[in-house]
C-alpha cells in the first residue's frame, strides 16, 4: 500500500515567474531565445592571442566587457565570473523584480558556480611572484571564493534576503533551484533569484583537458548564466507576473562509478513523476544534459521510457559547467514560449555530473508572457543597459528619508 501525500494548494505551489540568461548567443533571453529555436551553434574559434587555451573552439559571450556592460565604478577588480553574474541578476530584476523593491529583506539569490580557477591562480601566483611590501593586490582577494558573484550580484542589487551559493557540477542549476525551494517553503523569503554562472578562463581550459571525461573527446567550453525568480504562485499573482511554470519536484542521487549512474538517474526520474502523480508517457519536453562519453549513454538509456521531444542544449553552446543545467532550463522555458502547445504540459530536466551527482527536476508549463504565440521578448540588451543605478532609481528604498542619498 502506497500512500500519497495530498495535493499542494495552488497558490502556494512554487513557480517560475521570470527568467534571465547572458549566453555565447549573446545578453539577454531574446538572443538566447532566437538562437536556441534555430539551433545555431553558438561555439566559435577562440582567438590565441587572448585566450591561449588548449581548444580551437569555445562558446563565449560575444564581446562580453565587465567595464562596458556595468561601467568603470566598482568594477576595477570584478572577475570575469563576478561580472557575468551581476549582468544577469541585474537583467532579471529589470525584467521581472516590478515589487521586489518594497521588501529587500524578503528577497534573497541562490546562485549555483564552479568558482573562478582563473583568480585563484592569479591571486596564488601574485603572491608568490609580487613585489614587497604588498606581493598582492588586496581588491583581488574576494574573487578567490567561490560565494564572491553571490555576494556582489547581492551588494550591487541590493537582494538583502538570503544569500546562498551552491556547487555540484553540471548538476549546479538544479541543485540550486532545489535550494531556493527550500528556503522559500521554509519561509526564510518571499522570493529568490537562483540559478547559476560560470566562465571561460585561460586556467579553467587548461584543467578541463586533462581532466577525465570517460574517454571521450572533450566538448568545447562555454561560459554564462541563467537565473529564475522563484516564488509561490500566490505571490507571483500579487506582483502582476505570469507563471512561466510550476516546480513539481526535484530528485537527487549519488553513483560511484560511470557504469552505475543511468540506474541513479532512472531512479531520480521514476521517484519525481511517482511523486507528481504522472507516467513518463505525459512528459512532453526532455532537456537532457548530454555529456559525452559513457555518461552520456548511460543517461540515454535512463530516459529511453520517457516521451517528449528532446532538446539538446551543450552541442549549441558548449561545456557549461556549473551553468550547464540552468541553460537546459531555459531553454525549456525558450521552447515553451515559442511553442502555445505546450501550456500545461510536463517537461524533465536531467544532469549527470562525472564527479558522481545525478539530479532530475519536474515542471509543469505555464503561459509565455506576452500571451499567446511567440513571447514578445525584451530588446537585445547593448552595454552599459546594467551600468550600477542609484538606489532611488531601482525603487531599493521606497522610504522618503532615503530619496536623494
Amino acid at each position: 500500500m502506497t500512500a500519497t501525500a495530498p495535493a499542494e494548494p495552488r497558490e502556494r505551489r512554487l513557480v517560475i515567474s521570470g527568467w534571465a540568461v547572458t549566453s555565447p548567443y549573446g545578453l539577454g533571453r531574446r538572443s538566447f531565445a532566437e538562437g536556441l529555436l534555430a539551433r545555431k551553434t553558438a561555439t566559435a574559434a577562440v582567438d590565441p592571442a587572448q585566450w591561449p587555451v588548449p581548444y580551437e573552439d569555445a562558446g563565449l559571450i560575444p564581446g562580453f566587457d565587465i567595464k562596458a556592460v556595468l561601467g568603470r565604478k566598482g568594477t576595477r577588480s570584478m572577475d570575469r565570473a563576478t561580472g557575468i553574474a551581476v549582468v544577469t541578476v541585474g537583467e532579471l530584476l529589470e525584467d521581472f523584480g516590478q515589487g521586489l523593491a518594497a521588501d529587500p529583506e524578503k528577497t534573497g539569490l541562490v546562485l549555483g558556480t564552479s568558482g573562478s580557477v582563473q583568480s585563484i591562480m592569479d591571486f596564488t601566483k601574485d603572491a608568490l611572484t609580487g613585489e614587497k611590501p604588498y606581493l598582492v593586490d588586496p581588491a583581488r582577494f574576494p574573487n578567490t571564493v567561490m560565494n564572491c558573484p553571490t555576494g556582489q550580484s547581492a551588494i550591487r542589487h541590493t537582494l538583502k534576503g538570503p544569500n546562498v551559493t551552491v556547487s555540484g557540477g553540471s548538476a549546479t542549476g538544479l541543485l540550486a533551484l532545489n535550494y531556493a525551494s527550500r528556503l522559500l517553503r521554509g519561509g526564510h523569503a518571499n522570493a529568490l533569484l537562483a540559478g547559476a554562472a560560470e566562465e571561460f578562463s585561460v586556467q579553467r581550459a587548461r584543467l578541463e583537458r586533462v581532466a577525465d571525461h570517460a574517454g571521450a573527446e572533450a566538448d568545447p567550453l562555454g561560459e554564462g548564466a541563467a537565473l529564475f525568480l522563484l516564488e509561490s504562485g500566490e505571490a507571483a499573482r500579487e506582483g502582476g507576473r505570469r507563471v512561466l511554470a510550476t516546480v513539481l519536484g526535484s530528485r537527487f542521487r549519488a553513483f560511484p562509478e560511470t557504469g552505475r549512474a543511468g540506474a541513479a538517474l532512472s531512479r531520480c526520474v521514476a521517484e519525481v513523476l511517482a511523486d507528481a502523480g504522472v507516467g513518463p508517457e505525459d512528459v512532453a519536453l526532455v532537456a537532457p544534459g548530454t555529456p559525452p562519453g559513457q555518461l552520456g549513454k548511460q543517461e540515454e538509456s535512463a530516459l529511453e521510457g520517457i516521451a517528449g521531444e528532446r532538446i539538446a542544449v551543450r552541442p549549441l553552446v558548449g561545456d557549461a559547467t556549473a551553468a550547464s543545467a540552468a541553460f537546459q532550463l531555459a531553454a525549456v522555458l525558450a521552447h515553451a514560449g515559442a511553442e502555445p502547445a505546450l501550456v500545461d504540459r510536463l517537461a524533465l530536466v536531467t544532469a549527470l555530473d562525472r564527479d558522481g551527482t545525478v539530479g532530475a527536476t519536474l515542471l509543469r508549463l505555464g503561459r509565455p508572457r506576452g500571451g499567446r504565440g511567440r513571447p514578445r521578448l525584451p530588446p537585445r540588451i547593448t552595454p552599459r543597459t546594467h551600468a550600477h543605478p542609484r538606489p532611488e532609481e531601482r525603487g531599493i528604498y521606497p522610504c522618503p528619508r532615503h530619496r536623494g542619498r
